[in-house]
């Protein structure tokens, strides 16, 4: 049994405020959303019945009824684990992919979160833990107590040196990850799914990962939430302004994208980053993700301003953004969400 430190206890306070902050237009980015450049292609001849498009797909071993994943974003105190449950409840539900925040929290205040896993048994769930913690001594027990506490399909490891160099507690030596990254893929029970968490993953680092054998990248860009502009509300004024120009950095989807589909044949690609609608998914589908993610519009539908747990109104999101992604499948001429065929300028 682990006793929790004084940073746990800091960690707990800040990822609720977290919470706040990701649900607050402070945590928007400021730069143009990428997706909006993009059109697909209109097929007015479509030669189906729109009742044939079919949206389900296979994830880590498992059947989802369209591609997409609720990214981790919270957990480990009891307002992100409540708010973990009834996303668990919501996705099994709808057949949809959880992945939750940093379990590390969870873990040293051995809080377990096997719940998420009876409330859903048959989607799969992606454990969580930091990079620079699996870097740590003891990061590989680390890792493997996340994986069996939740009986996970998978075990994310964020990678967000952006956030942690403004964060005021943050951790800023990043020797020896890739090397720790390498070492869960070979010794976990469970693939190893690597994320950034917005500021993306770009073709040079996707190919170090898939050199260790990583085979699934959620490459986490630029233009949706932004845990810098969260980190910088946290900081006193003059603090903010060292970290002002860094506030939307990072890699755009549009840009990085196409690339990665054509050079990572045998890699799962999530895409992620300002997910608005099922039309932003289909375009993330169109430019050669697998799967698509998003978490904070998702956090919005679920609580209220008052705190309030709505799983009504996040199971009516998620059935939105399947029914518009059915029809963008409808209006491209596609029966399934699978776009590896398309010839485009893009690609």
């Amino acid at each position: 049994m682990t006793t929790p430190t004084q940073k746990d206890l800091i960690s707990a306070n800040r990822k609720d405020i977290h919470i706040d902050l990701a649900k607050s237009d402070a945590s928007r980015s400021l730069r143009p959303h990428p997706l909006d450049l993009i059109t697909l292609p209109h097929t007015a001849l479509p030669e189906m019945d729109f009742n044939e498009v079919n949206t389900t797909c296979q994830f880590l071993n498992r059947t989802l009824s369209f591609p997409f994943m609720i990214t981790g974003m919270t957990g480990g105190t009891m307002r992100g684990d409540t708010l973990n449950l009834a996303f668990a409840e919501v996705a099994s539900q709808c057949k949809v992919a959880l992945g939750v925040g940093s379990q590390r929290g969870s873990i040293a205040r051995n809080r377990s979160q096997n719940e998420l896993r009876r409330l859903a048994p048959d989607i799969p769930l992606i454990g969580n833990i930091g990079g620079v913690q699996l870097a740590q001594e003891n990061g590989l027990d680390l890792a493997k107590a996340a994986v069996d506490d939740l009986e996970a399909d998978a075990l994310a490891i964020h990678l967000n040196p952006l956030q942690e160099i403004i964060q005021p507690e943050g951790d800023r030596n990043w020797r020896g990850v890739l090397t720790a990254i390498e070492k869960a893929v070979r010794d976990l029970p469970c693939p190893v799914l690597v994320k950034e968490v917005g500021a993306g993953i770009n073709l040079p680092v996707a190919q170090k990962l898939q050199n260790v054998g990583v085979r699934h990248i959620d490459v986490a860009c630029a233009a949706g939430t932004s845990w810098a502009r969260i980190e910088a509300e946290r900081l006193p004024e003059e603090a903010r302004d060292i970290y002002e120009p860094f506030l939307d950095w990072g890699h755009l989807i549009t840009d990085i994208l196409p690339e990665m589909r054509q050079s990572l044949k045998d890699v799962t690609l999530i895409g992620s980053g300002g997910l608005r609608d099922g039309l932003d998914l289909a375009k993330l589908l169109w430019l050669g993700c697998d799967i698509g993610g998003g978490a904070s519009i998702l956090l919005k539908a679920l609580e209220s301003e008052a705190l309030d747990i709505q799983q009504v109104d996040l199971h009516k999101s998620l059935e939105t953004l399947k029914e518009q992604l059915t029809i963008a499948l409808f209006l491209t001429g596609h029966k399934t969400p699978v776009f590896r065929d398309e010839v485009s300028g893009i690609r």
